[in-house]
Parts: structure tokens; sequence; C-alpha cells
């Protein structure tokens, strides 16, 4: 019975390696960012966001990457158009996207009007390319405040007010509302609001999004199976990717993905290549060098941040609260693996032979496929 648990969860191991390897790198659904502003008697909203997604008819709640979706063909086939064509394309779209946007003024339904569509070029089909809409509404003359509600197929939201004192921020989910908005400012969210708000988003960043950072995670869980090490190496990582993350959100350091994503890849490679030699417990180096593995994850999930834009009013509560949840989602990610690993098999002979091993080195092949598509692709 213990080998078998141990055989289903290295069969799931093998599963998350084979999708690791298929969607490195590929479309990511990423939340939409909307900036709101209002001049006389107009409402503009600019939104950054992957259009073919939405044209291609995929729930962007329900796949994480669009490659997961049964139209990711769809999907592809716009993505290859050059920019003019899919921005033509999108024009056409536009009606039906419309019905599901919910702009309002003071409670009255306003019609949102497409101004402007401008598509990003990106050469690598196997990225995301952005699009930057513009949408107006007009407001009527006594309006004091502003509300706008994103359907659900469209995914999360950011939205940020502009131009005033005290602008609201706010992480719209899925098929949310704003609420109302002042038109003059004030409405800025509250810090524990946004505290609580940005633990989610964390949280979402490790489980389920971030496969590199799991799988990393899980090159710690595998080195030892003692407590003690875990501990020490658990600590370190948090302590390294904290302080990478405040530092990278606050634009003190500042590293190109093009570098910092291959080295997270190595570091996975290494800590399972390391998992599979190490033969004498863990030795003083090893939570060294997972504190400077930890320094580049940092770097990885301030890039999270800054595609969000943290709210100026609350930065610091929003930052404490996204780096809460990154942690619950590898107190999780370990706590999953230590109940279904340590509670039957941890003390058995085999347990390094038979789990230790072929699990380390599906990790290990992971971090080697991605260090070459990271670099070279």
């Amino acid at each position: 019975m213990l080998q078998a648990s141990c055989h289903w969860l290295l069969r799931i191991l093998a599963v998350l390696s084979i999708l690791a390897m298929n969607t490195a790198h590929a479309h990511e659904v990423v939340p939409a960012i909307a900036d709101l502003t209002t001049a006389n008697t107009k409402m503009t909203v600019t939104v950054k966001l992957s259009i073919e997604g939405l044209m291609a008819g995929i729930d962007l709640t329900e796949v994480k990457d669009t490659n997961a979706s049964p139209l990711a063909q769809s999907y592809d086939a716009l993505r290859s158009l050059p920019p003019k064509e899919i921005e033509e394309r999108f024009k056409a779209f536009w009606p039906e996207m419309a019905t599901r946007l919910r702009f309002a003024a003071n409670g009255q339904n306003l019609l949102p009007k497409l101004e402007s569509i401008a598509v990003a070029e990106e050469s690598n089909l196997d990225l995301p390319r952005q699009a930057l809409l513009t949408v107006t509404a007009e407001l009527p003359a006594d309006a004091s405040h502003v509300s706008i509600g994103w359907d659900k197929v469209f995914g999360a939201l950011v939205l940020r007010q502009q131009g005033v004192d005290k602008p609201y921020t706010g992480l719209l989910e899925a098929g949310g509302d704003s609420g109302p908005i002042e038109i003059a400012g004030g409405g800025e969210v509250s810090p524990w609001q946004t505290f609580f708000d940005y633990i989610p988003v964390g949280f979402d960043h490790i489980v389920p999004k971030g496969l590199d950072h799991i799988l990393f995670v899980l090159g710690l869980f595998f080195f030892s199976t003692k407590l003690r090490p875990l501990l020490w190496q658990i600590t370190a990582f948090t302590v390294a990717h904290t302080l990478t993350l405040a530092l990278s959100s606050l634009r003190i350091i500042a590293l190109p993905a093009t570098l910092v994503e291959p080295l997270i890849a190595a570091s996975i490679m290494f800590v399972a290549v390391e998992n599979v030699l190490n033969t004498g417990g863990m030795k003083p180096w090893r939570p060294l060098l997972v504190f400077g593995f930890g320094l580049l994850h940092g770097l990885g999930f301030a890039s999270v941040l800054n595609e969000f834009g943290l709210p100026d009013g609350a930065f610091i509560p929003a930052l404490i609260g996204f780096n809460i949840g990154v942690e619950l989602g590898q107190i999780a990610i370990v706590t999953c693996a230590a109940l279904l690993l340590w509670t039957w098999a941890a003390r058995q002979s085999w347990y390094r032979r038979t789990v230790t091993f072929p699990a380390s080195i599906a990790i290990a092949a992971v971090g080697v496929f991605w260090v070459v598509e990271r670099t070279l692709l």
C-alpha cells in the first residue's frame, strides 16, 4: 500500500513534468489591466489585455493557459495574424464584447464605445500578445460616481483610477463589479482591504500558476525526509525571495526576464540533481545556495506585481498581502506532499530509491528543458 501511494504521487509528478514541458512560456492567462479617467462629460477606460482569447471564445476563468482550452487552435490561428489584421477582426468582434461590459454613472447604464485599438508587435508566437483598447462612454452632466463591471469569461481585471487624489485601485475577480467610484477621487481602498485582496493574488501565482516555483519547492522537499533540513531550506528561500520581491517592487533593483527566467530554471535543475547526488545529509552551504536561488525567484514574483501595478496609497499592504499569499501557496505544496508521503513512507528503506530518485530526476529534466527553452527559443 505504501509503495502504491508513492507510485501514485510519482505519476502525478510525471504528468506535471509533461505539462511543464508543453506549457513553458506558452499562452499564460494574465489579468487585464485598465486605467480609468474622467474629464468633462466623458469616461475613458484604457485596457491592456490579450484579445485573442476573448475572440476565440475561451472562458478565461476556466483555464490558466490557453493551450489547455478546447479552443486552443482558434486562439493560435488568431495569434498568428499580423497586428493590423487582428485589429480589424476585433472591431467586428467589439459589439459582442460591448454587451458584456457594464459601465454606469449614478446607477444609470452607459453605452461603451470603442475609440481605438492597438495591437503590439510580438514575433514569438509562444508568448501572449498585448493589445491596448481605448473605450469611452458619455457621462450625465450631474454624474458624481461611476462603476465598471467585467464579464466572468474575461477573467480578472485590475482597475486603476487616474488623475485624482486618493484614487480607486481594485482587483475585480471574474464577473465582478467595482462598485461606486467617486469621480472626484477619494475612493481609495483601505490598506486592510488591499492587504486581503492581494493574498489570493500571491497564492494564485504559486497554486496553480507557478509551476516552476512548485517544482523548486518540491525539489527542496525531496532533499530529505527529516523536518529540520526542510525548515532550513524553506526559511532561506522565504527570506531571500521576500527581500528581492520588495526591492524589485520598489524599483531599487531590476533584472531582465530574459536573464531571470533561465536562472530560475537552472535553480530547479540544480536542487533536483543535488537530491540525487547527496548521500551525507545537508551540507552548510545548501541553505546558502537555496537563499541565492530564492533571490532569483523573488525577482520572478516581482514581475507579477509589476504587471498589476501596486496601488500608491497602499503599496506596503499590497506587497505584504501578496507575499503572504506566496507563502501560503508554498505551505500548501509542502503540506500536501508531507501528508501524502511522510505519513506513510518516509521511514521506509526503499523511499530514497523509489521516491526521491525518480521524482528528483523528473524535476531536473524539466529544469534542463526550461533552461534550453528559455535561453535559446
